[in-house]
């Protein structure tokens, strides 16, 4: 048991930096919470957690091993990816201003539904290779061979439940009535930046190499 409390408290030291260093999830969430809400933001920071567990449980069971080896299941998963986050930055472009004159709830039901909003979360994380390098990298790295699965599943939920923990209370920062007024005035920039944000990942994907 000590060891393994070993494992998961240097897992965290690693992982720790990879949540709060902004990228496409972080603004995926962000424009969530601005555009459609609390809610909203909250099923898609609950996505990319459960999508999180996605890569976690196939690199445990050794198909993480598999994708990082072959250069064609690599390159279909990174296209896939770099044209979801193009086509979500478009999309931000073509947004323009945002109004929010209704209560935020209200707005959120009204303009995306549920399936959504955590559709988003997922999708934007699955469709990414580089979570098949960076956990394959810090399993092997920190956790033992002899590790029984069970334990390095449960790395994984505390890691999952960490990332959504951390964008559930940035989706209620977010949404804070002053917060939301200072966002409503400066939405129009906000979602062609966020746009940007998302087409910026994407060509930085694109480049992306296996091994």
């Amino acid at each position: 048991m000590h060891q393994y409390l070993i494992e998961l408290a240097s897992l965290m030291a690693i992982f720790s930096f990879g949540i709060i260093a902004p990228g496409a999830d972080t603004a995926m969430v962000m424009r969530q919470a601005i555009v459609h809400g609390r809610k909203a933001a909250i099923l898609t920071s609950f996505g990319i957690g459960t999508s999180l567990m996605f890569h976690v449980t196939y690199t445990i069971l050794g198909l993480g091993l598999i994708i990082s080896q072959s250069i064609l299941l690599f390159n279909v998963i990174k296209w896939a990816g770099v044209a979801y986050l193009v086509y979500i930055g478009i999309q931000s472009f073509r947004a323009g201003k945002v109004s929010l004159d209704a209560p935020i709830a209200e707005t959120a039901v009204k303009a995306q539904s549920a399936a959504k909003g955590f559709a988003l979360g997922f999708m934007a994380n699955a469709l990414n290779p580089k979570p098949v390098f960076f956990f394959l990298s810090i399993f092997s790295t920190v956790v033992s061979l002899y590790t029984p699965a069970m334990v390095k599943f449960g790395y994984g939920l505390v890691m999952a439940s960490c990332l959504i923990a951390w964008f559930v209370a940035m989706s209620f920062f977010l949404t804070i009535p002053r917060m939301r007024a200072s966002f409503e005035r400066a939405s129009k920039w906000i979602n062609r930046a966020s746009g940007a944000v998302f087409i910026a990942f994407g060509l930085k994907l694109a480049t992306e190499k296996a091994g």
